[in-house]
């Protein structure tokens, strides 16, 4: 009796690998086949079986590996070959992350899938920085946005008008390079210039940095501190907590120079 295909669609989390869920460790434990994105831990793909097979289809910007089509494709193929396969990708699979789109191209074609959600950065990232995208004193309201055009021929596709008078915590998901744009729509539609703002790159690896600024100076500040991609970008009065809840970037320091005192004195 042939075995039967499925897919499973998997959020791996942030960027620490800890944050992978046992869910989610079971399933690449049992995974055949592998498809993973750029922005996934390799330490997570230790736990595959010896025979696993690997595809790496990750996106960068305007650059992509394999288009979305193949990747699709590639799903339904294994899956039809009767192998268990791992769509492994970076945060949760539906969180601006088209999970949602390759489940449909499962169901149209009678394949059996599985959403394994994962840990998403825009909680996790701020977090790791201190900064808690809701607080009783501070906000009731957080909104996640896409920065990330859909084309270099279209502009961001948002309501500011809403977004700017009426969330208290704005979070965006691969906003860098239109960082500008973002913060003179915000202004533009309400926000004042002095609003918290913070840019968190590589959230929750040992590679964290953190800037955070105001929404008339922050585009600066970036420029000269040369903040890369992936980054998370938070707006909003809880931004300001990070000088009092900062936990991460200060452990780093003090295990950076505990190792220089052991092994320098």
């Amino acid at each position: 009796m042939n075995r039967k295909g499925k897919v499973y669609l998997v959020g791996a989390g942030p960027g620490d690998p800890k944050l992978l869920t046992i869910k989610g460790l079971e399933a690449i434990q049992s995974a055949d086949v592998i498809v993973y994105d750029r922005l996934v831990n390799p330490d997570m793909i230790k736990y595959a079986k010896k025979e696993v097979e690997l595809i790496f289809c990750g996106k960068m910007a305007n650059q992509h590996t394999i288009p979305q089509h193949h990747i699709n494709e590639i799903l339904v193929l294994q899956a039809k070959r009767g192998k268990h396969v791992v769509r492994l990708k970076g945060g949760d699979p539906c969180m601006f992350g088209r999970g949602g789109e390759e489940a449909e191209y499962c169901a149209d074609h009678q394949i059996e899938f599985e959403f394994i959600p994962g840990i998403t950065s825009g909680i996790s990232v701020p977090m790791y920085a201190g900064i808690p995208v809701t607080h009783r004193d501070y906000s009731s309201s957080v909104t996640f946005i896409t920065g990330h055009r859909r084309s270099e021929t279209k502009s961001l596709d948002i309501n500011w008008k809403h977004l700017a008078n009426n969330v208290d915590t704005l979070v965006f998901y691969m906003g860098l390079s239109n960082l500008s744009a973002i913060c003179e729509n915000l202004i533009k539609y309400g926000r004042t210039p002095n609003t918290a703002i913070a840019l968190i790159e590589q959230g929750t690896t040992n590679q964290q940095r953190t800037l955070s600024g105001e929404l008339e100076t922050i585009v600066e500040k970036a420029a000269y501190a040369n903040i890369q991609s992936p980054a998370i970008i938070v707006v909003g009065e809880v931004v300001n907590l990070r000088e009092k809840l900062a936990w991460y970037e200060e452990r780093q320091l003090e295990e950076m120079y505990d190792y220089e005192e052991s092994h320098i004195g």
